[in-house]
């Protein structure tokens, strides 16, 4: 749902996702590409590949921590190489 959101308004669904300084960068380059966007079609998609990707980029982190805990927690899986 939240990437939906991140692709129709970039703003508000980074501010969602909990990152205020992205929401802030998206929404500079919002007016900027809606500027040149009249002449260069291509860049009204720039500010949902901003928002897209950074909103992925937050989950990916999140994921990895979890994962990090876990293994901190319960100790490496079973077959895991150890050096």
């Amino acid at each position: 749902m939240i990437y939906i959101l991140a692709a129709l308004l970039p703003p508000l669904g980074l501010l969602l996702n909990g990152q205020p300084f992205s929401a802030v960068f998206n929404l500079v380059l919002l007016v900027f590409c809606l500027v040149l966007g009249l002449f260069f079609h291509v860049l009204l998609l720039v500010p949902s590949a901003h928002a897209l990707i950074a909103v992925h980029m937050k989950r990916e982190e999140r994921r990895h921590r979890e994962v990090v805990a876990a293994i901190r927690r319960y100790g490496p899986p079973p077959g895991y190489p150890r050096y």
